[in-house]
This record gives C-alpha cells, structure tokens and sequence, in this order.
C-alpha cells in the first residue's frame, strides 16, 4: 500500500542514494524544495560504514529517503537499529524526476530529497524481516516454476522440429518413453538427454521450493486458515502472506482490492468514460496467482462458483467472471486476515484431502527433516484449523466497514454487521 508522505519532517531531510558497495547522502534543510537548503553532501561513502556516519552525521528527528531499489529495505532496517529514521518512496517517479542529460550520486540524493519535499513522492511499505524472507522465497519459486514450464515447452518443441507428437497421457519426465520415441542419432541422443537433465534439475528445484512452502504453512497458523477458502491451497496462501504482510496497513477490503490490481482502470475525462480491465496496476504476482484460484472455483460448485457462471451468462465474458470471483476471494482475505472467525468444529472431506495434497508437497525429506510423519502433521493441521480464524465466502454478502479492536480474537460473531443484497 502506498501513501503520501509528510512534506514537512521536524529535522532535516536526507537524500539517500545507495549502490551495493556505496552510499551518496545530501543533507537538506527547508520546508519546501525551493527554499531547502544543501548543508552538506557526503559522496560515495563505503555502506560498510552506514552505521558508523549515521550516528556521527544523523540525528533522531532526521529522515533518510531512499528510492525503492534491491537493497534499500535492509539499509532501512539497518538504521533502525541505531534509531535513524528512514523511509522508501516509489522508484518509478523518481526515474521520471532524472534528467536524460546530466546525472551522478550526487544530482540524485539531491533529487530524492527535493521529490519527498514536494510531498507528491509516494511511499513504499517496508516489509519486516519475516515478510521479506517468505517474499524472497515465493520469487524464488515463481521462477523455479517459469524454468520448469521452459524446459518441457523446449522439449516439445526439439520433439516437434524432428516429427515427434508423444500422445497426451505420456509423461516428459519419463526418459525412456522420450528417447525410444524415435530413431535418434547419437548426436540428436546426446542433445536430448542433455535437455532431459535440465528437466529434471527444475523439477528437482520446483520439489525444493514447494517443500519449504508447504512446511511454512503448516506452521503458520494465519496462512493456514486461508487454506479454509475455497480455491486457496499452499502456494496461494503462502503468496498472500508474503505479498500483505500486515494486513492492518489496509483500512478497508477496497484498499487490498486496489494493492492487488483486481479493481478495474477507468478513465473519466472530458465528455467521455473509458472503463478498462484489471491489468496495467496493482500486484501483478499475486494477482495472477488469485486469477488462477478463480478459475479453479468455477469449477465447482460452491456458492461463489454459481454466482460467478451467472455472472458469466449474463456478460458473456468468462475473463470478467473471473476478475470478479478472484475479487470476492481477496476480500474473503482481508476479513479472515483482520480476524473475524468462528469455531470450526470438524475438518470436512474437501478440506481433509487440500491438507493431505499439502502435506505430500513436504515430501520424504521434508517430513525427515521435521522429525514427523504424516499422521503427525495432518493432527496438527487440524487441531490449528479449528483453532484458528475462519471467514466463508458468501456471494451474497457485503460488510460495512468496522473500526479494528486492539484483539481481533474479542470480537464476538453477533457484532459483525452484514447487509443481505
């Protein structure tokens, strides 16, 4: 989530931009960036010494501004522990700000600075430890994913180049079946194995990641109770909490919808209204991954899943039902998130068998490593799930918006105001 910034900090505003190995700070003071002041730039300074000069040149009421970039978090987290303050504004304008024709560190933290000054730079959230560690982890295995998809797609395609069709229910992973699928030459043999190989070095690589994926919400109770959601299993939910992270730096279910991007782009200028879709905005990671949960909904029968093929009938567009199903999960989220739940009193079957389908992505070495079977994990799911939160997607439903209490768990069900439709 992204807000603007307050353009006028009780000290000094500091331009901060950092490289891997350096940082250039500028030290500004003023209100306004017409009337700041440069006091003093410190150019290409080692960031193994960002601590010792932040103590020496920084006080308490100054703020550090960065633009978004690889390392900017952690220079954030790291002034903190000497109590620096410091936030991340949106790298994208400031690439707007930057002059094509003349540009160094210096011209740079000067910008940074003048840009938060101007008050119309906006912030970027940073991310607690925990939360960077599971996003760095979901990027990781979204490429794993990417890899895997590029070898089997390059497989079929040397297949295809040489007049080899594999029938559908043949397996790529099955070496033997690939190669005895025609008289090959030993050259052709040897490039074909070697794309084999890569084949199985992704999946191996996907296996990992989704282990660890897997491991993480069984242990987690939050995101083991969006798995209650329909359409929502291990990647989905681990993505969610990777992605959010505090859920109470939404005020509303509006403003996850518009974080996400599942909100419609419209354009409402001069005499005309352009309304668009949903892409171009927005979490595109999570977002797809969402679209991907409402596809598997329409699936099934459940409540959402009819009102999604109405919805679709009237239309005549299954991309709009979709949009609008993956919309009502992510709102489901934000409630189950802040912590409206009821008791759950029994595992059903279909929530048995999603809990048994993530338990077997921890695998034999995984369960090794854990010093547990799977009897022992399918009891502590359970016994965490009816414990935990839990929030039914109901088409039928919309829900006025309620101030947070200091416990989420004091809220009692009769005070959840519904409006029926």
């Amino acid at each position: 989530m992204k807000t603007k910034l307050n353009s006028n900090p009780k000290g000094r505003v500091v331009g901060f931009d950092c490289h891997p190995d350096s940082f250039t700070a500028a030290l500004l003071r003023g209100p306004t960036p017409a009337a700041a002041l440069t006091e003093k730039i410190f150019n290409k300074v080692p960031l193994s010494q960002l601590l010792p000069w932040a103590k020496k040149h920084l006080t308490e009421e100054d703020l550090v501004v960065l633009e978004a970039s690889g390392n900017s978090f952690k220079v954030v987290r790291l002034l903190a522990t000497v109590q620096r303050q410091a936030t991340v504004v949106e790298s994208c304008q400031m690439g707007k700000l930057k002059e094509a024709h003349a540009n160094n560190d210096k011209l740079s933290a000067v910008r940074i600075g003048k840009a938060y000054l101007a008050g119309t730079a906006k912030e970027v959230w940073v991310p607690d430890l925990l939360t960077q560690q599971r996003r760095d982890l979901m990027h990781i295995h979204r490429k794993s994913v990417k890899r895997d998809g590029q070898m089997r797609n390059r497989i079929s395609s040397y297949l295809s180049d040489h007049g080899v069709r594999l029938a559908q229910s043949a397996d790529l992973l099955d070496d033997q079946a690939v190669l005895q699928s025609a008289s090959w030459t030993a050259r052709e043999k040897q490039l074909l194995e070697g794309l084999l190989m890569d084949l199985h070095h992704a999946q191996e690589q996907r296996a990992h990641w989704e282990s660890l994926i897997a491991q993480e919400v069984l242990a987690d109770p939050l995101l083991l109770s969006l798995t209650r959601l329909c359409g929502v299993r291990e990647i989905i939910a681990f993505s969610l909490g990777a992605v959010i992270g505090d859920i109470n730096r939404f005020a509303s279910p509006k403003s996850l919808v518009k974080y996400v991007g599942l909100n419609p782009a419209f354009d409402d200028s001069g005499e005309g209204i352009w309304r668009g879709g949903i892409g171009g905005h927005g979490r595109k990671d999570l977002r797809a991954l969402l679209i991907e949960g409402a596809h598997s909904i329409l699936n099934t029968d459940h409540p959402v899943a009819k009102w999604g093929r109405s919805l679709w009938a009237r239309k005549g567009s299954r991309h709009l039902a979709v949009a609008a199903v993956a919309r009502k999960l992510i709102v489901a989220v934000w409630y189950l998130m802040k912590g409206q739940w009821t008791q759950l009193e029994e595992i059903d079957p279909t929530l048995s068998r999603k809990l048994g389908k993530i338990i077997s992505h921890v695998g034999a070495q995984g369960l090794a490593k854990l010093g547990k079977t799977r009897k022992d994990l399918r009891q502590a799911a359970g016994q965490s799930l009816k414990q935990g939160r839990i929030y039914q997607l109901d088409p039928n439903r919309k829900f006025t918006r309620q101030v947070q209490p200091k416990a989420a768990a004091e809220v009692p069900s009769n005070q959840i105001q519904a409006l029926r439709t």
